[in-house]
């Protein structure tokens, strides 16, 4: 047996299938679900549909475990194929109107209105007060509650399929022992930025329905301000929210330049996701970066003999 074992699971049968390498396996940090591409070499006893459940593992790992969405032809012999985690069904879309409702509790509210499989889920903590979700994708739900609750904790989390159970983690729960370098892949390129995401002043209002009068409440880094101008993000402060603290909090996240780092072909880990966090130390002649940086993207090849990925990273020093 080799490294690698991907399984298709079809109306009682289980087929252990033959396939062109690479296995391509890609996840992302929002929004996407994860992704598993395969060329699978045809027999004559082999037989699948869509639906059909996969797994992958490799060299002991469990990789994937999802469901088949497209099968296409390139010749008599082989078929390529698409299968999507658990999170393919959150591009579904419904109308949800909700109360006093944390981000976990939304989510778990989706996974059994739509028969999924729940597994770690934080905490989050903060009650949103009220929301109405009009014909929204289930992804745009979840985003939006999760992005209230960064907001209002300055903590992120992070939705991912692991191996057919959703998961729901603070990204300081993601953090792995793993040092990428310049001389970790074959390309790299490293950006760093004030034009996008950087706001070093925070101004919130809210009309007092009390008094008539506007509330502001402002949270600003004068050094900052004094070295790249008034960036300013100005945004309403909703019911139930605090507004000092959310000021705060947005500070927090948003007082930084923003980072990306685009690596090719470091060498494999199959713990590294999208929301992963890793340590980053580059030496790129007037300038050393040695922090930690969040996975948006990841490119995972499997190779019987090896095993590369293909990193979009972005700053991430709020995790530290």
């Amino acid at each position: 047996m080799g490294k690698y074992q991907l399984l298709i699971l079809s109306r009682g049968r289980i087929f252990d299938v033959a396939v062109q390498e690479p296995i391509i396996w890609e996840t992302h940090r929002k929004s996407m679900p994860g992704k598993l591409t395969f060329n699978v070499i045809k027999d004559e006893l082999l037989g699948f549909h869509e639906g059909d459940m996969v797994r992958f593992d490799y060299d002991g790992d469990k990789i994937f475990a999802g469901f088949v969405f497209t099968k296409k032809r390139t010749n008599n012999r082989i078929i390529s194929v698409t299968a999507y985690d658990q999170l393919r069904y959150f591009k579904n879309k419904d109308t949800y109107v909700y109360k006093n409702k944390t981000a976990a509790q939304v989510l778990q509210m989706l996974i059994a209105d739509f028969g999924l499989q729940g597994g770690m889920i934080a905490d989050t903590k903060f009650v949103i007060a009220s929301r109405v979700e009009d014909n929204q994708e289930l992804f745009t739900i979840m985003d939006n509650a999760g992005a209230i609750t960064t907001k209002n904790t300055g903590n992120l989390f992070v939705l991912y399929d692991d191996y057919g159970k959703l998961n729901y983690r603070n990204i300081k729960q993601l953090k792995l022992d793993i040092l990428v370098d310049e001389d970790s892949g074959e390309t790299f390129e490293y950006t760093t930025s004030i034009d996008e995401n950087t706001h070093n002043k925070i101004k919130l209002s809210r009309e007092n329905k009390k008094t008539g009068k506007r509330e502001i409440f402002i949270a600003q880094d004068s050094a900052n301000i004094n070295q790249w101008g008034v960036l300013q993000l100005t945004e309403s402060v909703d019911e139930g929210e605090n507004g000092k603290v959310k000021a705060d909090a947005l500070l927090a996240l948003y007082n930084q330049k923003s980072r990306k780092l685009h690596i090719n072909k470091v060498f494999g880990d199959p713990r590294v996701r999208g929301g992963s966090t890793l340590g980053v130390q580059m030496y790129l002649g007037d300038l050393t970066v040695a922090n930690f940086m969040m996975v948006e993207t990841v490119k995972h090849s499997f190779y019987e003999s090896d095993h590369r990925m293909d990193l979009k990273l972005i700053g991430g020093d709020f995790v530290a």
